[in-house]
């Protein structure tokens, strides 16, 4: 198991440098970069005081828009060339491309993300500030869809063929197969003040007056407000896992050992929870870190911007859209690397439930 550990630590090495080199060449240089961002809230003072709150003011502060020099940037005509340059400099757009990625590779090695283009603060201080809105909702959307699929596929399974099953898995198909954002619109629409009632809040995970309330308030008050996107995204989290549990159940039930038990007289009961049950949840447990990452950080981006929760999706969907290129690549780093480590931690969970799963024996 060492050797396959080690394995899978060497494979994420250029795993780590494949993504990154692919993002890189792709966002670094699309057209709308933090250069052009600048000018275009140079040239158009009053769309864009949030951007030129951040670093982006030190140089703009100190350099008229005089001149008349040609640029290659989209809007910079008639803006002074040192201007410009000191622009390019500032956001490292003066040296090369290769030398830019393999410095930031370095930076990232080493844990350096540096800081925000646009916002005074750290991209990792950044992260942790956003964290606890995409922990809160990654944490009770796993906990929620795996609390309903695991029962709800087991009945499934056992009661394969019946009524019970046609009908639930109509409402699994019709849930999944409905995108999480548009249930959001509807639920907005419907009870968070659309056109119908006003019943729960349409922003935020906490209410402005939150630390004025008792302990208990706090709890009430905070579900309040994660009722309607934690209920857009259970919708859709808990159909795969419900129709996993069942085939793993219908699998597992079908084998000899379970006909065997069944001879000897055990209680219908005692069988499926006593010797099905470790069979069969195999794969949805050994799922579950997968599971809980996938919503944790790409699940909500959606949720988020619906919803107004300042979270990581919103936060990496601002990043994209004002090219703040350290947000961006930093958080591209951090959640892959934890992605890979996730999925090793996966297969050893394998291993651990079931001892006869040897990883060592098979190619990586």
């Amino acid at each position: 198991m060492g050797a396959y550990i080690l394995r899978r630590i060497l494979l994420m090495i250029p795993t780590l440098f494949g993504i990154m080199a692919v993002s890189f060449a792709v966002i670094q240089f699309a057209p709308g970069g933090p250069v052009e961002q600048i000018i275009s809230r140079l040239q158009n003072p009053g769309g864009g005081g949030d951007v030129l709150s951040g670093g982006g003011s030190d140089v703009a502060a100190n350099f008229d828009a005089g001149g008349g020099a040609s640029s290659r940037y989209r809007g910079a005509q008639g803006l002074d060339p040192e201007f410009i340059a000191k622009l390019e400099k500032q956001f490292g757009f003066d040296k090369p491309p290769l030398q830019r990625f393999f410095g930031m590779l370095w930076d990232y090695v080493r844990f350096d993300f540096g800081e925000s283009f646009f916002r005074k603060i750290s991209v990792l201080d950044l992260i942790i500030e956003k964290m606890p809105v995409s922990i809160s909702i990654g944490l009770w959307i796993t906990l929620l869809s795996y609390l309903i699929s695991i029962p709800l596929g087991i009945r499934k399974a056992v009661r394969d063929g019946s009524s019970f099953d046609v009908w639930t898995s109509g409402v699994v198909i019709v849930g999944y197969a409905i995108p999480g954002f548009l249930f959001a619109i509807m639920l907005m629409v419907l009870f968070a003040g659309g056109s119908f009632y006003d019943w729960f809040p349409l922003r935020g995970l906490v209410s402005e007056n939150f630390s004025q309330l008792s302990w208990y308030e706090k709890i009430i008050d905070y579900f309040w407000h994660l009722a309607l996107p934690l209920t857009a995204m259970v919708l859709s989290a808990f159909a795969t896992t419900t129709l996993l549990t069942k085939n793993s159940f219908l699998d597992e039930i079908r084998k000899q050992y379970v006909v065997t038990a069944r001879a000897k007289g055990l209680s219908e009961r005692r069988v499926l929870y006593g010797h099905v049950f470790r069979n069969a949840m195999l794969i949805v447990i050994a799922g579950f870190p997968a599971a809980f990452i996938s919503a944790f950080f790409t699940g909500s981006l959606l949720i988020e911007n619906i919803f107004s929760l300042d979270g990581l999706g919103l936060l990496g969907y601002k990043s994209i859209l004002d090219r703040d290129y350290p947000v961006v690549f930093a958080t591209l780093f951090i959640f892959s690397l934890m992605g890979l480590i996730v999925s090793l931690i996966s297969d050893l969970i394998y291993t651990w439930i079931d001892p006869r799963i040897d990883f060592e024996r098979r190619d990586v």
